[in-house]
C-alpha cells in the first residue's frame, strides 16, 4: 500500500510526526536529492525518505558523515537539483566548513538544510542553538511550531532557495520533530529535471578574488531576504495592547496555550515569529511602536532578544525588554506551557498559580542507560576490563557504547565528540604516557574515526583501538553504513571491510574476534596488551535487536540459573561483573528472565552455575 507521504491527495488530512511531515513538505516541493547522516531527534525524516525509496521519485542516500553528505547535496544543488539535507544540531559543526562556502557559492537548484536542535539534551552531548549558524552563514532561518507547519514551512523554504539561489536554514527542535499533529496535504510540484552544472567560474570557484564579490553578493540577498521577512506569512500579529510578546519555533505553540488560560487571555499582543532571520526590522517597528514593554520567548540562547534590544535602542524606542538578560526565562533546557505561562503572569504583574504536583509512585527504581541484553558491545567491555581494570583510561565516543560508562562496566572516562575516541586517546596517551583503551564503533569509525587511526599511526602514538562492530548505525535506528552486508531494504553489494581498511592504512597488530566468544576475546586483548604502538582490536558481532530485523535470526536458546549457585546467590559475578538486564533476582537469588534473554551465552562462560536450555523462537 502506497504511503499517505507520497500518494497522498491535496486535502487529505493525516495525523503525522513531525519529521514525517518535513518528509511530505519537501516531496510537495518536488525535492530531487536527499543526503543525511542520522541523528537524533532527526533521524526519522531520512529514515523515512529511505521507506520510500523504492516509490519516491527521489534520490536518496545515507553519506558517512555530515560534512560529506552537505557536500553530496551541494553538488547535487550546483548540478541543478531541488536538494535538502539532514542531520541533528552538532552535526552542522562537522558540516560548517562547506555550509559557510555554500552561501557564498549560492545553491542553483535550491537548497535546505534542515538542523534538529535539542534542548534538554535528551540524546545530544550539548544544547547548541544552531539559530546562530544562520547568522554566522547568511543564511534565512525558518521555524515551524507545528507539524502542519513543518510541513509547510520545508515546502516553503525548498522554494524560497530555489527562488534566490541561496541556502535555508530549517531549524527544529526535538518537541517538534517528534510532535504529532494533523497535517492537510496539498498539491505536490512537479520540476524538471536537473539541468546539470552551468559553469561559471567566477560564481563557483571561491579562491580570494573572486570569494570578496561572492561575500557582497551574499549581503544583498540578504537584505531582499529582510523585505520578505517583513511580510511573511509565518510572522504573525495578533491581539492589542501595551504589553507585547515576541516568540519563536516550539515557544509559540507554547504561548498560545498559556493565552488560553482564563487570567492570561486578551492580556498581550503577540508578534510570532516563525522567518526568524534575517529579523523583520520594519514588522517588529510597527509592532514595538506603542508597546511600553516586551517579553521575548525562545529557547536557549537569546539570540532574538539580542537583536530586538539592538533594533529597539536603534530606534529609539523607550520600552522595557525583558526575556533571559535579564528576564524569568533560562538560557537551558527547554520551555513548557507551565513556564511560559508564569513567565507571563509575573511580567504583567498577576499572581502566580500553584499547579498540583503529579503525584510520584512510591518504591518504583530508577531505570538509568543500559546496553540491551545481548549486546556484543558488554561483552567486549567485559573482556577488557577483565584485563586492564581501572589502571586504564577509557577514551569513548558517540553510539550505544556510550552506554557502557556505568558501573560494573565503567568503560567511558571521557567523551569529546563524534569521532573522537581514537584522537583524544592519542592525546591521553601521549601527555602521561598511561594505558588508553578507545572504543569506537563501525558508523563512527566511517564517520570521523579513520582520519584518527592514520594520524595515530603517523605521529606513533601507543594504544589500544577497539572497534566494535555491531554491522549497523544502532543507537539512531539501525540505520546502514559503508561496512554493513544487509540493510532493512536487502543487501549491500558494495559493503567495505573494515579490517581490510584497518590493514591498508598500515595497522600492523590487529585481532579480529566476536565478542561473544569471550575465551577468543580475552586472548586476543592479552596478545595486544602485550604490545606497543598502534594496536587495533576489532569486535565484530551483530546487534541482536537488527539481525532479528535483517537477518531473520531466531533465538534458540536461553539461559537459566541452576540450583547450584547457593542458597542465596552469594557470589553476584552476574550482577557484579556482567549486569545484564535480563538478570534480577528473585527470593534473594540471582534469576534470568527468559523473556529478556537473547541467547547469546555469554553469562554461561562466566559462570558454571548457569546453563542454557531451548529457548522460543522469536
Amino acid at each position: 500500500m502506497a504511503s499517505p507521504l507520497i500518494s497522498g491527495a491535496p486535502g487529505q488530512t493525516h495525523l503525522l510526526l513531525g519529521n514525517e511531515a518535513i518528509v511530505r513538505g519537501a516531496i510537495e516541493a518536488g525535492v530531487q536529492f536527499i543526503s543525511c547522516y542520522p541523528g537524533t531527534p532527526s533521524s526519522e525524516v531520512p529514515d523515512t525518505f529511505f521507506r520510500l525509496s523504492p516509490e519516491g521519485s527521489y534520490t536518496f542516500e545515507y553519506s558517512v558523515n555530515e560534512k560529506v553528505a552537505l557536500e553530496v547535496g551541494g553538488g547535487a544543488t550546483l548540478a541543478g537539483a531541488l536538494t535538502l539535507v539532514t542531520m541533528k544540531h552538532v552535526g552542522v559543526n562537522v558540516a560548517a566548513d562547506p555550509l559557510l562556502t555554500l552561501a557564498y557559492t549560492g545553491t542553483p537548484g535550491g537548497f535546505v538544510l534542515l538542523s534538529a536542535d535539542d534542548p534538554g539534551c535528551h540524546s545530544s552531548q550539548n544544547e547548541q542553538d544552531n539559530r546562530i549558524y544562520a547568522r554566522l552563514a547568511g543564511l534565512p532561518c525558518l521555524e515551524p511550531a507545528t507539524a502542519q507547519e513543518a510541513k509547510d514551512m520545508t515546502r516553503a523554504a525548498l522554494a524560497l532557495s530555489r527562488q534566490l539561489g541561496t541556502p535555508v536554514l530549517l531549524r527544529t527542535t526535538t518537541r517538534v520533530n517528534h510532535l504529532r499533529g494533523p497535517v492537510t496535504l496539498a498539491e505536490p510540484v512537479a520540476l524538471p529535471a536537473p539541468a546539470g552544472f552551468q559553469k561559471d567560474t567566477a560564481r563557483f570557484v571561491p579562491i580570494p578574488a573572486f570569494a570578496r564579490p561572492m561575500h557582497l553578493r551574499l549581503l544583498d540577498i540578504l537584505e531582499k531576504l529582510r523585505g520578505l521577512a517583513d511580510i511573511s506569512p509565518w510572522n504573525v500579529v495578533s491581539g492589542t495592547g501595551t504589553v507585547g510578546v515576541v516568540a519563536s519555533g516550539i515557544s509559540r505553540a507554547y504561548l498560545a496555550d498559556a493565552l488560553l488560560e482564563p487570567d492570561l487571555a486578551g492580556k498581550v499582543k503577540v508578534l510570532d515569529l516563525g522567518f526568524t532571520s534575517p529579523l523583520p526590522e520594519m514588522l517588529l517597528e510597527s509592532f514595538m511602536t506603542g508597546l511600553t514593554r516586551l517579553l521575548i520567548l525562545e529557547e536557549l540562547e537569546p539570540v532574538l532578544e539580542t537583536e530586538i534590544r539592538a533594533l529597539a535602542q536603534r530606534l529609539g524606542l523607550g520600552l522595557e525588554i525583558q526575556g533571559k538578560t535579564p528576564g524569568p526565562l533560562p538560557r537551558f533546557g527547554e520551555f513548557n506551557v507551565g513556564m511560559v505561562a508564569a513567565a507571563l503572569r509575573g511580567f504583567l504583574g498577576l499572581p502566580a498559580q500553584s499547579a498540583a504536583a503529579c503525584p510520584a509512585e512510591p518504591g518504583l527504581p530508577n531505570r538509568p542507560p543500559n546496553l540491551c541484553a545481548g549486546c556484543p558491545h558488554r561483552a567486549t567491555y567485559v573482556a577488557v576490563r577483565k584485563l586492564y581494570g581501572d589502571a586504564a583510561v577509557y577514551s569513548s565516543d558517540i553510539g550505544c557504547y556510550t552506554l557502557g560508562l556505568l558501573p560494573p562496566l565503567k568503560a567511558a572516562d571521557f567523551l569529546l565528540c563524534m569521532g573522537s575516541s581514537i584522537s583524544s586517546g592519542c592525546g591521553a596517551a601521549k601527555a602521561a604516557g598511561q594505558d588508553v583503551v578507545a572504543f569506537i564503533g563501525d558508523s563512527t569509525f566511517f564517520h570521523s574515526g579513520i582520519t584518527g587511526l592514520v594520524n595515530a599511526l603517523f605521529n606513533r602514538h601507543s594504544l589500544l583501538v577497539c572497534i566494535l562492530d555491531n554491522r549497523t548505525t544502532a543507537m539512531t535506528g539501525h540505520q546502514p553504513n559503508p561496512g554493513v552486508d544487509k540493510t532493512t531494504l536487502g543487501d549491500n553489494p558494495v559493503r567495505v571491510d573494515i579490517e581490510q581498511l584497518v590493514r591498508g592504512l598500515g595497522v600492523e597488530h590487529l585481532r579480529k574476534v566476536n565478542p561473544l566468544n569471550h575465551k577468543a576475546t580475552l586472548k586476543a586483548i592479552e596478545e595486544l596488551k602485550g604490545l606497543t604502538g598502534v594496536r587495533v582490536l576489532i569486535a565484530e558481532e551483530p546487534c541482536p535487536l537488527f539481525a532479528r530485523r535483517a537477518y531473520g535470526q531466531k533465538r534458540s536458546q536461553v539461559a537459566y540459573v541452576t540450583e547450584d549457585c547457593g542458597e542465596k546467590g552469594e557470589c553476584g559475578d552476574c550482577l557484579n561483573i556482567l549486569a545484564c538486564p535480563a538478570f534480577y533476582k528473585k527470593d534473594g537469588k540471582v534469576a534470568i528472565d527468559p523473556l529478556l534473554c537473547s541467547g547469546c551465552m555469554l553469562c554461561l562462560q562466566l559462570c558454571s552455575n548457569i546453563k542454557a536450555r531451548k529457548g522460543d523462537a522469536i
